[in-house]
């Protein structure tokens, strides 16, 4: 919720900054900073309603702080995680995860047992925390000469950023309203046993074959935003790269996915194999339509995007709804397959085009 969408906006207005680049680049800085601090607070205030075993955090002030500061810590390392992807520097963001997951397994051992149940988010939210030390100090001077840290909020520069954010947090929210419904949705109408097998076909197995076009669409929006006149041919090219990737990966899971899931019990196996099969099947379409999505993105066209991430929503939430019941978590999948389906019928011609 920190970020406010300001991590695509970054990626879309850094090329375009020139002079305004350090007062960018820090009003975006600072504005998601304030946003972490008022949304953990909110988190904290309310722990009575939401997560009543947590109300330790409000109880102990290093806690709180710690928790805030963490927090912050995370918006800022997704904002230079962005960054690094628009100056084409991405080996910047493995150094960081690198960072961060040595941070993070070094310390968890000593701070669970010291700090318990706060000392495990603690090693994770240090990890973030030096990651982007690093990364603000270290790798931005290096990319961009002349950049100094400071706090500030240039209205006259991130007036234009802040509508094109806005708009990609909506479309960023509404994308994930199935991942977080679905298991829910599971859970009411099918029971707690039942969403185990779902949610490690759905959450866990399937959704790493996503990362794919995730990635690649980045890089198409990095690239895009530098060089729009070429946008057509790295859109191409980003759709051959990501359906020549998966498709190989999809075959994998056709003939060895019923023993992925086998690591976590055969009960899983026996239970979800089909659903991720059928799950894997939709991550084609899947592809086509994040990069469609990508591509408007570079145009600034995001009214499109929030439709079709809506209309994806419906479909899947409402013949789920329907499906469960009767095909069980299959239902599920079936729903995801026609949803992103749908939408591919209708944006396929437009992201082919040559226009």
């Amino acid at each position: 919720l920190s970020t406010l969408g300001v991590d695509h906006g970054l990626v879309r207005f850094i090329p375009d900054s020139g002079k305004n680049y350090n007062a960018l680049v820090n009003s975006c800085f600072t504005i998601a900073g304030l946003a972490a601090i008022t949304v953990s607070l909110a988190f904290l205030a309310g722990l009575n309603i939401w997560s009543p075993k947590l109300l330790f955090l409000r109880q102990d002030p290093l806690y709180l702080a710690t928790f805030v500061v963490l927090v912050g810590a995370w918006a800022l390392y997704v904002l230079l995680h962005n960054i690094f992807v628009s100056h084409q520097r991405a080996h910047f963001s493995l150094v960081q995860a690198a960072i961060q997951g040595v941070v993070k397994l070094g310390l968890v051992v000593s701070l669970s047992a010291l700090l318990y149940t706060f000392g495990v988010f603690a090693s994770w939210g240090l990890g973030f925390a030096l990651a982007s030390v690093v990364g603000v100090l270290l790798f931005l001077p290096r990319m961009k000469r002349g950049y100094r840290p400071y706090p500030t909020i240039k209205r006259e520069v991130i007036g234009e950023i802040a509508c094109f954010s806005l708009s990609n947090y909506l479309a960023g929210l509404i994308a994930k309203i199935p991942v977080s419904v679905l298991p829910l949705m599971v859970v009411h109408l099918l029971g707690a046993e039942q969403n185990a097998y779902f949610y490690m076909a759905y959450g866990v197995v399937s959704n790493a074959l996503l990362l794919i076009p995730a990635s690649v669409s980045l890089s198409l929006f990095a690239e895009g935003s530098h060089n729009q006149e070429a946008l057509g041919g790295y859109v191409r090219r980003s759709l051959k790269f990501s359906l020549l990737m998966l498709g190989p990966l999809i075959l994998l899971v056709f003939l060895v996915g019923d023993k992925m899931l086998l690591l976590f019990g055969r009960d899983y196996s026996q239970e979800a194999t089909q659903l991720l099969w059928i799950l894997a099947i939709s991550a084609i379409p899947s592809t086509v339509n994040t990069i469609y999505f990508y591509k408007k993105r570079v145009e600034k066209e995001m009214r499109g995007v929030i439709g079709l991430a809506a209309l994806t929503d419906v479909v899947i939430l409402g013949l789920s709804y329907f499906l469960l019941p009767v095909m069980g978590i299959l239902g599920a999948g079936v729903a995801r397959l026609a949803g992103s389906g749908l939408v591919t019928l209708l944006v396929a011609g437009k992201l082919l085009s040559k226009e």
